[in-house]
């Protein structure tokens, strides 16, 4: 089978399983002048997985139009064995988009991904798919558990390896944290994890995508040996590194946009705004005067009422609006306040100590106080509030 793709979306969606036609997996190799090595990795794959009892599978060999005419050999390969596909792309270079398109092309249940140069061993295919059935949404070859590693890698190279996944962690510390090898380009996925999630992949680390959109919970990691290609070119490079902290950055911005704690802070900025006026308007020497303590106390109710309807429809909207009768919404709002009760003692103490034993001024000791106590109570409220919404 072959395509001709004249140009990528700037997003792609991954769709439902097709019952019909339907296999438990669909290994996907992106190419890009790899006519040295494809006749030799498919037919190692093909051994492996034919080892593999009862396991219906398919290999999409996706070709970014190689000057090396790789495609010609996988259109050979495709005729040859029944379970090799090509999709060959035109005017188009770019592994993230390769592999997206060659999932989207899949019949399987789960998908892979790995190189066509053979420095990912084949035979550690069965050990992810073994991960698989177990439960896994992902499971990822990594080089940084143990029995994994690099073979002859210079020490510049593993320090660029090495800078790369720190950047990824300094940067996305919630994605890349998740597994031991962000930067690994030889995984299993769930096609459930990616159905309907709008992906928009950059470069060479699809699986930092994976992480970032898809609903990845259960993951798995076995180790690999990273093999190196004699005379083949390494993919680092100044503008593959600078595509590498595009994508980051528009990962980054697309979690700020979606974190539910960085609602639940927008949120919380209204109250903000709001407790610090009531403050100044009940406690303040030029309006009523009150004590600051029973002032703090009105002032963070009304701001406790304001947030709650706000984290209810807007932050926890998604689980909120599973149960949203009044006496549903009614028992949120009694268990919200309750545990906000702690963060309102915290946000006492920590107010009257700043401006009573520290001599702070009293709305900047506020402000202080509400930072800290916002941690508290989003993690108490997301655990508890709508943490059980969502279960019931």
């Amino acid at each position: 089978m072959v395509h001709l793709e004249v140009a990528t979306p700037e997003s792609l969606t991954i769709a439902p399983q097709e019952s019909l036609d339907a296999l438990d997996l669909s290994l996907v190799l992106p190419t890009y002048n790899e006519s040295a090595h494809i006749d030799a990795i498919v037919e190692q794959l093909i051994s492996v997985l034919d080892g593999v009892a009862a396991l219906k599978y398919e290999i999409i060999i996706v070709d970014d139009d190689s000057p090396d005419h790789t495609w010609e050999k996988a259109l050979q390969l495709s005729q040859k064995f029944p379970q090799v596909c090509t999709i060959r792309r035109q005017n188009e270079r770019d592994l993230s988009t390769a592999v997206l398109q060659g999932w989207q092309a899949a019949r399987g249940e789960i998908f892979a991904v790995m190189d066509a140069d053979l420095q990912h061993p084949p035979e550690t295919i069965t050990q992810l798919w073994h991960a698989m059935k177990r439960g896994a949404d992902l499971a990822v070859a990594s080089r940084n558990v143990e029995g994994g590693g690099v073979s002859d890698w210079t020490l510049p190279r593993r320090i660029v390896s090495r800078s790369a996944q720190l950047l990824g962690l300094v940067v996305l510390p919630e994605v890349a944290g998740k597994v031991s090898d962000p930067l690994s380009g030889y995984f299993m996925v769930r096609r459930s994890a990616l159905e309907g999630r709008e992906l928009k992949p950059l470069g060479y680390k699809i699986l930092m995508e994976v992480l970032t959109r898809g609903t990845v919970e259960k993951i798995s990691e076995v180790p690999y040996v990273f093999r190196e290609t004699p005379q083949r070119p390494s993919k680092h490079s100044p503008a593959v590194f600078a595509q590498y902290l595009q994508h980051l950055s528009r990962l980054r911005i697309h979690l700020l946009k979606t974190s539910p704690f960085v609602r639940f802070c927008i949120v919380g900025a209204t109250g903000t705004l709001i407790d610090t006026t009531m403050l100044f308007l009940l406690s303040d020497p030029r309006t009523l005067n009150w004590s600051l303590t029973g002032s703090k106390i009105i002032a963070a109710e009304v701001a406790l009422a304001n947030n709650f309807i706000w984290n209810d429809l807007w932050t926890f909207g998604k689980f909120s609006r599973r149960q949203n009768s009044f006496r549903q919404r009614a028992r949120r709002f009694l268990k919200f306040n309750l545990l906000c009760s702690v963060g309102i003692i915290l946000n006492l103490i920590i107010l009257n100590v700043g401006f009573k034993v520290f001599h702070m001024n009293r709305y900047i000791a506020n402000l202080s106080a509400i930072f800290v106590v916002t941690f508290w109570n989003y993690n108490t409220n997301r655990k508890l509030s709508w943490r059980t919404t969502a279960k019931e």
